[in-house]
Protein backbone atom coordinates (compact mmCIF):
# COMPACT_ATOMS: atom_id res chain seq x y z
CA UNK A 1 0.00 0.00 0.00
CA UNK A 2 1.19 3.36 -1.02
CA UNK A 3 1.49 6.14 1.75
CA UNK A 4 -1.63 7.98 0.61
CA UNK A 5 -3.64 9.51 2.78
CA UNK A 6 -7.11 8.63 1.88
CA UNK A 7 -10.44 7.05 3.02
CA UNK A 8 -8.76 3.56 2.04
CA UNK A 9 -5.45 4.37 3.99
CA UNK A 10 -7.46 5.30 6.98
CA UNK A 11 -9.59 2.28 6.77
CA UNK A 12 -6.43 0.29 6.30
CA UNK A 13 -5.09 1.18 9.85
CA UNK A 14 -8.35 1.32 11.66
CA UNK A 15 -8.78 -2.78 10.19
CA UNK A 16 -4.87 -3.40 11.56
CA UNK A 17 -6.01 -2.55 15.35
CA UNK A 18 -9.05 -4.04 15.04
CA UNK A 19 -7.50 -7.09 13.73
CA UNK A 20 -4.81 -6.68 16.57
CA UNK A 21 -7.48 -6.34 19.36
CA UNK A 22 -9.39 -9.43 18.25
CA UNK A 23 -6.03 -11.66 18.06
CA UNK A 24 -4.86 -10.97 21.43
CA UNK A 25 -8.50 -10.75 22.94
CA UNK A 26 -9.70 -14.47 21.23
CA UNK A 27 -10.79 -16.99 23.68
CA UNK A 28 -10.29 -14.58 27.16
CA UNK A 29 -12.76 -14.35 29.74
CA UNK A 30 -13.31 -10.88 31.00
CA UNK A 31 -11.31 -11.88 33.67
CA UNK A 32 -8.06 -12.56 31.52
CA UNK A 33 -8.60 -9.14 29.98
CA UNK A 34 -9.10 -6.71 32.84
CA UNK A 35 -6.47 -9.04 34.88
CA UNK A 36 -3.76 -8.04 32.73
CA UNK A 37 -2.70 -4.76 32.54
CA UNK A 38 -0.52 -4.74 29.53
CA UNK A 39 -3.35 -5.99 27.83
CA UNK A 40 -5.88 -3.28 28.68
CA UNK A 41 -3.33 -0.76 28.17
CA UNK A 42 -2.99 -2.25 24.80
CA UNK A 43 -6.50 -2.57 23.74
CA UNK A 44 -7.30 0.53 24.87
CA UNK A 45 -4.44 2.03 23.49
CA UNK A 46 -5.63 0.45 19.90
CA UNK A 47 -8.92 1.98 20.47
CA UNK A 48 -7.80 5.41 20.66
CA UNK A 49 -6.23 4.80 17.73
CA UNK A 50 -9.04 3.20 15.89
CA UNK A 51 -11.27 6.66 16.71
CA UNK A 52 -8.61 8.59 15.76
CA UNK A 53 -8.30 6.93 12.18
CA UNK A 54 -12.12 7.39 12.06
CA UNK A 55 -11.70 11.03 13.06
CA UNK A 56 -9.94 11.52 9.46
CA UNK A 57 -12.17 9.18 7.30
CA UNK A 58 -14.26 11.68 5.01
CA UNK A 59 -17.98 12.47 5.65
CA UNK A 60 -19.24 11.20 2.25
CA UNK A 61 -17.28 7.98 3.10
CA UNK A 62 -19.30 7.47 6.05
CA UNK A 63 -22.33 8.26 5.04
CA UNK A 64 -22.17 5.68 2.60
CA UNK A 65 -21.42 3.26 5.30
CA UNK A 66 -23.72 3.69 8.07
CA UNK A 67 -23.88 0.41 8.57
CA UNK A 68 -21.13 0.98 10.90
CA UNK A 69 -21.19 2.59 14.15
CA UNK A 70 -18.98 5.87 13.75
CA UNK A 71 -20.23 7.72 16.72
CA UNK A 72 -20.28 5.09 18.51
CA UNK A 73 -16.15 4.94 18.21
CA UNK A 74 -15.44 8.14 18.69
CA UNK A 75 -17.38 8.17 21.74
CA UNK A 76 -15.82 5.17 23.20
CA UNK A 77 -12.55 7.30 22.41
CA UNK A 78 -14.13 9.84 24.59
CA UNK A 79 -15.34 7.35 27.62
CA UNK A 80 -11.49 6.75 27.82
CA UNK A 81 -9.75 9.34 27.28
CA UNK A 82 -12.00 11.40 29.45
CA UNK A 83 -12.88 9.24 32.47
CA UNK A 84 -9.02 10.55 33.73
CA UNK A 85 -8.39 7.02 34.93
CA UNK A 86 -10.92 5.38 35.59
CA UNK A 87 -12.95 3.71 33.04
CA UNK A 88 -15.53 1.02 33.37
CA UNK A 89 -14.12 -2.54 31.69
CA UNK A 90 -17.02 -4.01 31.52
CA UNK A 91 -17.58 -1.76 28.56
CA UNK A 92 -14.58 -2.13 27.38
CA UNK A 93 -14.56 -6.26 27.47
CA UNK A 94 -17.86 -5.77 25.47
CA UNK A 95 -16.66 -3.44 23.00
CA UNK A 96 -13.51 -5.99 22.65
CA UNK A 97 -15.93 -9.16 22.83
CA UNK A 98 -19.26 -7.62 20.57
CA UNK A 99 -18.15 -4.51 18.92
CA UNK A 100 -14.84 -5.02 17.64
CA UNK A 101 -15.06 -8.45 16.21
CA UNK A 102 -18.93 -7.21 14.42
CA UNK A 103 -17.24 -4.06 13.48
CA UNK A 104 -13.95 -6.03 11.67
CA UNK A 105 -16.29 -7.94 9.73
CA UNK A 106 -18.41 -5.28 8.59
CA UNK A 107 -14.84 -3.06 7.55
CA UNK A 108 -13.50 -6.07 5.83
CA UNK A 109 -16.52 -6.04 3.24
CA UNK A 110 -16.37 -2.56 2.86
CA UNK A 111 -12.83 -3.39 1.88
CA UNK A 112 -13.70 -5.84 -0.40
CA UNK A 113 -15.83 -3.71 -1.69
CA UNK A 114 -13.32 -0.72 -2.70
CA UNK A 115 -12.18 -0.79 -6.01
CA UNK A 116 -8.53 -0.80 -6.41
CA UNK A 117 -6.82 2.43 -6.16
Amino acid sequence: MDNKKNDRYYLEKIIVDLEFVVAHTAGKTKDDIVSDELLIDSVMFRIIQIAENNNRLSDGFKAAHKEVPWLSIKGMRNIIVHDYGYVDLTIVYDTVSKGIPDMLDKLRLIRNDLSPQ
